[in-house]
Parts: C-alpha cells; structure tokens; sequence
C-alpha cells in the first residue's frame, strides 16, 4: 500500500469494526456468528465495551433499558416527536428532534448522577468514611451545579418513581449473585439519606438515580450513562411518533389553540386586555394564523 493509500485508509481509525467485500466483522466477531446468538443488550455492550458480557450482565442492563424507554407526552422529547410528525416529519425526524432534547436537564441526570457516584466512590477509597464522603461530595455538587441532586426527585411521581424501587431489587438481586459488587448501589442510599436529612423529607430516587446505579455497578462510564438513555428513551420516541403519524393531525402545536399563551410586552398603543379566550375566537384567530381548524 502506498503511503497516500496509508493515509487515506488512517484518516478514520476504530477499534469497533473491519469490513472486507463479503466480510463485517463487529469487535473481531463475524457479524454471521452474532445474528441469532445474542441478544440486542449484548450488542450494546459489545460495542460500547469491547467485550461480550455475562449472561447475567446483559439481563442487569436490559433491565434498565426497559424502565427508561417511555414517560408519556408530557415529556418534552416524546412529546417533540408527536409534534414533529404532525409537522410532516418522518420517524427519523420526529427521533432526531427527540433525543437533541435529551441534555443536562431532561435525560442528562443519569450522567450527572453516575459522576457524581464516582466522587464519592473515590473520596471512600482515599479513606473517608461512607457517611462523611457522600455529604461531602452532595455539597460540592450543589456549589458547583445547584440545588438539584441528579437521580433524586420527581414531579409527577411522589412519593415513590415505581421504577426505581423494582431496579434497585435488581441490583441487590445481581448483588446477591456476583454479577455486581454492589459499592454503587450503597453510595446510592448513602446519598438517599444524606439528601433526605438536608432537606427534612424524603426525595425519592427516580428513574435516572436507579438507572445510573446499574450503569455505575456494570462499569458504564458516566458519559455512557447518557448515550444509553437515549437508546432507551428511542424506544418510547419511535412508539409515539408513530402512534401520532396513525392518528392523524396537522401541525399541532405544544397546546391546543382555546389555551393562549400569556403575553408580558408592552403595549404601545394602549388598546385593552385581551378578552379570556373561548373556542369560538381561538378558532377564528387559529384561522388568521394559518393553523389548521378542527
């Protein structure tokens, strides 16, 4: 090969795949020896890691794929999705829309989370007492990040996220079983306690401290944690659109058009408050706009 071929061919470098006219070869696994021998969760990690995992590995992270795939529309990724159909897009597009959503505030805790596992993790290895380590490493993330603690918490679930509690059976379970060591899982409730002692009641873990604990016990790196999310919450996104591509509707907006925003400019001219809104006149003014009628 000449050295111009070299170069072309060294442009793009990866570990994760070989391809030769009738050959793929995933990790240094003929793609023929995996089709029908593992499982999707398998693959995950495969690719991801390097490696196959363990039988017992891969029902522990399938486990908490299953658990984050949906939320409802009142997400805002899955309810992007179901506005972006109506919009013309199809599900590539209503997916992309979605899971570009899916950053530090909504879909990010789990990252956040696993990280902050890690410090108290670490301050717990230099010496430090559990207790002492994790309200410790809580302070500093919320002097560094604010008040929030991600994986703790939850708008709509109180007092229990009802998936968290079933994961958390499944790591004491994988626990019980060598599969984990189970040292995240600990920090977690650690983390639980000291949180609830600050703030006088309980916060409840959710669905992104559960999760962050399994990734954080299979050995997922914090930014995986996030990545892994988004395939889950895939799932759900590709679901709705498709349910709302079914259903039919054109355009639709984040609100039905009787609900009006509430406008805080100025007003220049000094005309009068607008009259409370009824279906009549959001119908006309949806009209004027260009919004379809109903």
């Amino acid at each position: 090969m000449s050295e111009r071929d070299t170069s072309v061919a060294d442009w793009w470098q990866t570990d994760i795949i070989d391809m030769a006219p009738g050959e793929i070869r995933l990790r240094g696994y003929p793609i023929e020896d995996l089709i029908g021998a593992v499982g999707f969760s398998d693959m995950i990690w495969l690719m991801t890691r390097g490696s196959l995992p363990t039988a017992a590995q891969a029902r522990l992270l399938e486990s908490a794929l299953v658990a984050a795939v949906d939320h409802g529309p009142q997400a805002p990724s899955i309810a992007t999705a179901r506005m972006a159909v109506t919009c013309g897009l199809g599900l590539n597009g209503a997916l992309a829309s979605a899971v570009n959503l899916l950053d530090d505030v909504h879909g990010g805790a789990g990252e956040q989370a696993v990280t902050l596992f890690h410090w108290i993790d670490e301050a717990v290895s230099s010496g430090q007492p559990l207790a002492q380590a994790t309200e410790q490493m809580m302070l500093r993330w919320q002097s560094e990040h604010g008040k929030f603690i991600p994986g703790f918490g939850h708008r709509f679930h109180k007092p229990t996220d009802p998936r968290a509690p079933r994961l958390l059976a499944l790591v004491e379970e994988a626990r019980s079983a060598g599969t984990v060591a189970g040292n995240f899982a600990q920090i977690a409730r650690a983390l639980q306690t000291a949180l609830n002692t600050q703030k006088g009641h309980v916060v409840p873990m959710n669905i992104d401290g559960a999760t962050a604990v399994i990734y954080a016990e299979l050995g997922f790196a914090p930014a995986l944690a996030r990545g892994l999310f988004c395939l889950s919450r895939s799932v759900g996104v590709v679901a709705h659109a498709w349910e709302q591509m079914s259903q039919g509707g054109r355009n639709k907006g984040p609100t039905p058009p009787v609900h009006r925003w509430t406008y805080t400019g100025r007003d220049p001219i000094g005309r009068p408050a607008r009259a409370v809104a009824t279906p009549q006149n959001s119908e006309r003014d949806a009209h004027h706009r260009g919004a379809p009628r109903s």
